[in-house]
């Protein structure tokens, strides 16, 4: 409580030492490579007023708060924050699409709410809490992103952020050399299933998406009274009660929704057909939270994607599809699926590794390369060593520098360009010169 009562004090938080607003409170965390103790007074001499350190020799006067460990004490009043206020959280994770979805949400609810919602990717055991301590009174939802690379880390982001409400994306091939099977992966994104079941109220869930509702029924979810469905009309089977059909995918995806209110067009800003079912869990949590049709349709339609997440540039030189903020084996062949519906020729693709696959990273490579081939796309660059270790097919790069430099020879004009691959590929360095 001593704590908390100098967080209310003083509620902006700060990690790093080279950022230290005034009256604010220097958490110093530990990394493999750092130790922030060392730098609480520095921090403290930039205008912090206290420093929490988990070393006694750091702690040098009253302006100090020794703890045992403070990456805990930061969750434990993160959570504690978080059991003060009595405001509906809804958490929310998967495979893909996960940021666009909360994005999605967020605008929508803002339409009528005031909103918290997670900023850029601070999604893990560090950014959560740091995302819950900025829980002002005046908040009245509040929309947390849950990542995670290793089982049990969805479980841990729940006793955080304790969310009433979870929804789950989709599941997919993605950080295997941390989950170690696709199964893996199910069983560690159900764990936000498994908390809403015992400790809070509904769940979102695509009613198309077979894993999922698996995964709901493990947790629990034997009956629809605490499910809300949404989904894709499929020809032969009932609708969702929150439904919709994609009209147009030219460039920029344009759906009919439905709800039990009425049926709406929404032309998005959004690239790619795997972004429905992110439009429609939208279009569910804001119908449940009560903002109406107009106003979902106006929050969708305004929101513009950022951060290398498909988004449409259109250079001197190009057309680009930019989806390089990360990639998985499902991410990707739904990227490429995609950009070969699309209309636009002639078509180019640059392709990045997907990271974190451990040892099925060659074959779900293979798989890409074949996909590629299936498709008739020719003219393809791939980039990074894993890609160049099962390629024969197209011309490929060891690193982004690499391809560069054949850039710089080779320049592509005239072209619909495709860039995807995970983030440390670092793909971005490439459109200066596209």
């Amino acid at each position: 409580m001593q704590l908390y009562n100098i967080f209310l004090q003083h509620p902006i938080i700060t990690t790093d030492s080279r950022n230290c607003p005034a009256n604010s409170i220097f958490f110093a965390l530990k990394g493999e490579n750092f130790n922030a103790n060392a730098f609480a007074l520095s921090a403290l001499e930039k205008g912090c007023a206290f420093a929490v350190v988990d070393e006694k020799e750091f702690a040098l006067d009253d302006r100090f708060i020794l703890v045992d460990n403070v990456l805990e004490t930061l969750q434990q009043l993160a959570h504690f924050h978080r059991k003060q206020t009595n405001i509906p959280v809804l958490g929310i994770t998967g495979t893909n699409g996960k940021t666009t979805t909360k994005e999605l949400i967020t605008a929508v609810l803002k339409e009528k709410f005031k909103v918290l919602s997670t900023q850029g990717n601070l999604n893990n055991h560090i950014g959560v809490p740091l995302t819950l301590l900025q829980l002002l009174p005046e908040h009245q939802l509040a929309i947390i992103e849950m990542g995670a690379n290793h089982p049990g880390e969805i479980d841990q982001l729940c006793q955080i952020a304790a969310p009433d409400y979870g929804l789950i994306t989709n599941v997919g091939k993605a950080h295997l050399e941390g989950f170690g099977s696709f199964e893996g992966v199910m069983r560690t994104k159900g764990e936000l299933y498994n908390y809403v079941f015992r400790h809070g109220k509904n769940i979102f869930i695509d009613k198309n998406n077979n894993f999922l509702r698996e995964m709901a029924a493990n947790a629990g979810f034997s009956t629809n009274e605490r499910i809300v469905e949404y989904g894709l009309n499929v020809p032969g089977r009932e609708p969702a009660a929150i439904s919709g059909e994609i009209l147009e995918n030219s460039v920029f995806l344009k759906m009919k929704c439905h709800t039990p209110e009425g049926s709406f067009m929404i032309e998005t800003r959004l690239i790619g057909s795997y972004n429905a079912e992110n439009i429609l869990a939208a279009v569910a949590v804001g119908f449940f939270f009560g903002v109406e049709n107009s106003a979902i349709q106006r929050g969708i339609e305004n929101y513009n994607p950022q951060n290398n997440r498909s988004q449409l540039t259109v250079t001197q030189k190009n057309k680009l599809i930019v989806d390089a903020y990360n990639a998985n084996p499902s991410s990707m062949s739904a990227a490429i699926q995609n950009f070969a519906q699309m209309e636009g020729e002639p078509k180019a693709l640059i392709i990045g590794d997907m990271l974190e696959l451990g040892e099925q990273s060659e074959e779900e490579h293979r798989n890409i390369i074949r996909l590629l081939q299936q498709k008739g796309f020719k003219n393809v660059l791939l980039v990074g060593p894993q890609f160049q270790k099962v390629n024969d097919s197209y011309l490929s790069f060891q690193n982004v520098e690499e391809l560069i430099k054949y850039l710089e020879s080779s320049p592509l004009e005239g072209q619909n360009i495709l860039l995807k691959g995970s983030r440390g590929i670092h793909l971005e360095k490439v459109l200066p010169f596209l």
